[in-house]
């Protein structure tokens, strides 16, 4: 059965009514101000904005006074549905965004009369600010960190095929009305909406969504909060119209967050607040975390209690989005993990190798198995970090204030087995930590079906000769090839790589499917080739020391014999590159100009690595390969799925296994 909200008419004809609120919570302090601005505005969200107002259907109103929320009522709805629902989290794996998209609103989404008004709520503000690709190696600053428009059009599709008319898709902002038709553009929710005929509105009191049309952000009251951690809380008229009498369905990206740990169902919360303290409400969205900017200034003075001062503003924002989860929750929620994104959600970005989509009606067993798959559940990395939290303060706050037990939610889907399987967490921190750089990840799969591991066994007879030429003593190494490029996308271009050790030399046989031998022939090949990355090169990431895997040897080899070495240590904030380290390489090759075919053969004799060629060490390794000029080819066997090419990613590595 589904319940009224319960909304009575303003005592007053304002348009908000603060009078039933708290009283607000002191200012940012200045100093916290400056500290922010000092450290390039890291802030726990994002700055977002509004756009034009709609031009689609007239939506269901509320009243035609200024109505007020019941908070209370709300919240003793919700808490009975989501305290009671065990239903199973559904997840699913496809090709797609879209098809995920559809198939994920069929399995999960209560279905409804025709007539049911929907909402949608992606995550479509959660970014930093807009990059030009051309300055940014094709990054835009939004795709990768927002839910795919494509995955909310396989959402709108399966609501239409249900006879639904009615559909809004609406997320919250907290910046000009130009800032937000410029996002839509970007992101493609423009197009995408109009393509599909439904309306696309912010949740924002910003003079443009509160004042015209059908006035879908203006603000509303919400009574019988004065207890909980949001006294001050509004909600967006549009929102309340659909917990009133129709269908709120929430589409979060699955991805981790530099505050909250990950951001899933119950941090998309964040995007429909609205607080009463100043005008105009959309903007004080910052009073959720409020907190945050004083821990930052003591971690970057180096206080003592600086962590702790971190973890208590998270405990904190944990609270206030859990309060605001029962008053708001969603019928269902549909995460976009096409793909997932590890590192910090906004800056850092490494995709997910497959594509995934988890949902369901109960939205902390939906943030329960996200939060497996992206490694951050019964954390011991985590613990470290936070003050013995084992996973998103959300979540545990979450699950005790609704009482569910988390141990063991039950998932059905072609993902399931996916899901369950252990994943290694890649967790950047805003109080200047990071999760999983130091573990090797188990043997994940990538899409050709291969795994990350690369076999080299012990040499048995004579060297190999490093001459170019293959000699029988690359018979007894297995052949592992890669045709993709550092995106995952497969590409025509083929690469093979042999793998022979001793307890004197590690040896590598590359052999290069269509090269052009883009190179300068007239460099010498006797002394260092400084910026030889940027002609044809393979390139050889390897990390001789496996408990620390941001120390590493980068070799950069070209297919006329030119060559490059030097150490990277990225484990301080400082970056240091040894360039006067030597690999101490022997380096042969061939070319055969008319079958773009060229063999590289190298014996690394470096102290550092043949100490660690001991039988069955397992060295986290990268394989790379530029090519061409026009356009440039940047080819991984182990993709690094950055929104830019880059090697640079220990996270990414694969494993070089020493065979016995």
């Amino acid at each position: 059965m589904r319940f009224a909200v319960a909304l009575v008419p303003l005592l007053a004809c304002s348009e908000r009514a603060p009078a039933q609120q708290a009283a607000p919570p002191a200012p940012r302090p200045a100093a916290a101000q400056a500290q922010v601005k000092a450290t390039n505005a890291k802030t726990a969200d994002s700055v977002t904005a509004a756009s034009p107002a709609s031009k689609q259907g007239p939506a269901v109103v509320v009243e035609t006074s200024s109505p007020i929320v019941d908070g209370a009522a709300l919240r003793e709805r919700n808490h009975a549905r989501v305290a009671g629902d065990h239903s199973a989290i559904v997840a699913l794996t496809g090709a797609t965004p879209g098809e995920l998209g559809e198939r994920l609103c069929e399995a999960v989404v209560p279905k409804r009369p025709p007539s049911t008004p929907v909402l949608l709520k992606p995550n479509l503000g959660g970014f930093n600010w807009f990059h030009d690709p051309k300055t940014h190696h094709g990054d835009d600053g939004v795709k990768g960190r927002i839910t795919d428009p494509e995955f909310t059009r396989g959402v709108v599709k399966c609501l239409k095929a249900r006879g639904h008319t009615k559909i809004t898709i609406a997320d919250g902002f907290t910046g000009k009305a130009a800032d937000w038709a410029r996002l839509v553009k970007v992101s493609g929710y423009a197009a995408m909406a109009k393509e599909e005929g439904v309306a696309l509105v912010a949740l924002d009191d910003d003079g443009v969504f509160d004042v015209h049309g059908e006035t879908p952000g203006k603000a509303l009251a919400i009574k019988g909060m004065e207890h909980t951690h949001v006294p001050t809380l509004l909600m967006p008229k549009v929102l309340a119209q659909h917990l009133e009498h129709g269908l709120y369905l929430s589409l979060p990206k699955i991805k981790t967050h530099r505050f909250a740990v990950f951001s899933v169902a119950i941090k998309a919360m964040q995007g429909t607040v609205m607080y009463s303290d100043a005008s105009p409400a959309f903007h004080q969205k910052w009073r959720s975390h409020r907190e945050l900017d004083v821990a930052l200034a003591a971690i970057n003075r180096g206080d003592d209690n600086g962590r702790a001062l971190y973890t208590k503003a998270l405990e904190v924002f944990a609270e206030r989005m859990v309060d605001i989860l029962e008053v708001e929750t969603p019928d269902a929620v549909l995460a976009d993990g096409a793909p997932a994104m590890d590192g910090d959600g906004f800056d850092d970005l490494y995709p997910r190798a497959e594509n995934v989509a988890i949902g369901g009606t109960n939205p902390v067993l939906v943030d329960r198995v996200a939060a497996e798959y992206l490694g951050l559940w019964d954390s011991d990395a985590l613990a470290k970090e936070l003050g013995g939290h084992r996973t998103s303060p959300l979540l545990e706050v979450a699950a005790k204030r609704f009482g569910l037990d988390l141990a063991s939610p039950a998932v059905t889907g072609d993902g399931a087995k996916l899901v369950a399987t252990p994943h290694v967490a890649h967790l950047h921190g805003m109080a200047g930590f990071e999760i999983g750089g130091e573990v090797v990840a188990t043997q994940e799969v990538v899409p050709d079906g291969a795994t990350k591991d690369v076999h080299a066994p012990k040499l048995a007879g004579q060297a190999p000769a490093i001459d170019g030429v293959i000699d029988a003593a690359w018979a007894a190494a297995p052949s592992f090839e890669f045709a993709t490029d550092w995106a995952g996308r497969a590409v025509p271009t083929t690469t093979r790589l042999r793998v022979l050790w001793s307890p004197r030399a590690l040896y590598l046989l590359w052999e290069l499917d269509g090269t052009g031998l883009f190179t300068d022939r007239s460099r010498p090949t006797e002394t260092e080739r400084v910026d030889l990355y940027e002609e044809d090169c393979i390139e050889l990431f390897l990390v001789p020391a496996p408990a620390n895997r941001k120390r590493y040897a980068e070799i950069e080899v070209g297919p006329y014999g030119h060559w490059f070495d030097l150490f990277v240590d990225r484990s301080t904030k400082k970056v240091h590159a040894d360039a006067a380290w030597s690999a101490g390489m022997t380096i042969g090759t061939a070319r055969d100009e008319a079958t773009h075919h060229a063999v590289i053969e190298m014996a690394i004799t470096a102290p550092e690595i043949v100490a660690a060629l001991v039988p069955d060490a397992r060295l986290p390794v990268g394989l790379y390969r530029m090519e061409g000029k026009g356009p440039r080819q940047y080819l991984a066997a182990f993709p690094t799925r950055t929104p830019k090419p880059n090697f640079h990613v220990p996270d990414a590595f694969g494993a070089l296994l020493l065979d016995p």
